[in-house]
């Protein structure tokens, strides 16, 4: 089994898969402006003119797309790690889902004197609003999570067993997210080719994948908070893997709604992460100083 995650989680691979990632990004940068000017040039015949392929701005959607998909890499890599890291994860890469939005979105904003009463580039605004502030919000949350000694528990045979049952499920998680993008683009494939020339079926891609991602992290942190029962029973530290998985559901929920309201909540999710690592940090500091006068 170490042998295993060893391979998959070592530095050189981390190394490998961010170069890949890259040259990817790159590439696919170039694929998608060569088809936003064929577009233009009317060479991909009528009905191709969506979202996506109306300003070369929009290009930049395609090279985040890969980015995300390292940010998924990453988010395992630390599952056995630091759980704190992990949340961490999450928020960056419902982030970087929001930014990415942003690109699309640009390409079709209407500059007007109506621009709070134009319903796409109101959201924009509200977009880019939530962007800054779940920027300020993951910062002060990695500032809490480096302070937080929860990710420790006690040094010994009990932490060696619990890191080894966390690479377990970073080991089954590659697999799992490997053959869940497989089967969501393939779906989404074959719906496109059944409307031929619906390339705005691409606005769909903002949610694929990704809702179905935090659906299944919901369960990775179910499964990690039972499993750290075997090894503490610290009201503070319950409480805070509970919030975390509250705070993941929340930005599922983001994903069932539009505009404002989906917003808010990945605005709540990340608020919420925020105030449980703040308060568990002033519980432990309170109880390691309660243990130091007795």
């Amino acid at each position: 089994m170490n042998r295993i995650y060893n391979i998959l989680f070592s530095d050189t691979t981390k190394d490998r898969v961010e170069k890949g990632i890259l040259y990817l990004a790159i590439f696919s940068f170039i694929c998608h402006l060569i088809l936003i000017f064929l577009s233009d040039w009317g060479l991909l015949g009528d009905g191709t003119t969506g979202a996506l392929l109306k300003n070369p701005i929009s290009a930049i959607y395609t090279p985040f797309s890969f980015i995300l998909i390292y940010e998924v890499y990453l988010l395992i890599y630390y599952v056995p790690k630091s759980f704190t890291t992990y949340i961490t994860k999450q928020y960056e890469i419902i982030t970087l889902i929001i930014i990415r939005k942003l690109f699309k979105d640009l390409a079709s904003l209407e500059l007007t004197t109506q621009w709070f009463e134009i319903k796409d580039d109101l959201q924009f605004t509200f977009d880019i609003l939530a962007s800054l502030i779940l920027f300020f919000l993951i910062f002060q949350f990695q500032k809490g999570g480096s302070q937080t000694r929860a990710d420790e528990f006690t040094a010994g045979p009990s932490l060696t067993k619990f890191i080894q049952r966390k690479k377990i499920i970073a080991i089954l998680l590659i697999p799992l997210f490997l053959g869940l993008a497989i089967v969501t683009f393939s779906n989404w494939f074959i719906e496109l080719n059944l409307e031929p020339g619906q390339v705005t079926a691409f606005e769909s891609v903002n949610n694929l994948f990704f809702d179905e991602f935090f659906t299944t992290l919901i369960m990775v942190d179910v499964i990690l908070l039972l499993i750290s029962f075997f090894y503490t029973d610290k009201f503070h530290i319950v409480m805070r893997n509970s919030g975390f998985i509250v705070s993941t559901i929340l930005i599922r929920l983001s994903f069932g709604v539009e505009g404002l309201i989906s917003t808010v909540l990945v605005v709540m999710a990340v608020l919420f992460g925020l105030l449980i690592i703040i308060i568990h940090n002033k519980f432990e500091k309170h109880e390691h100083r309660l243990n130091y006068i007795e």
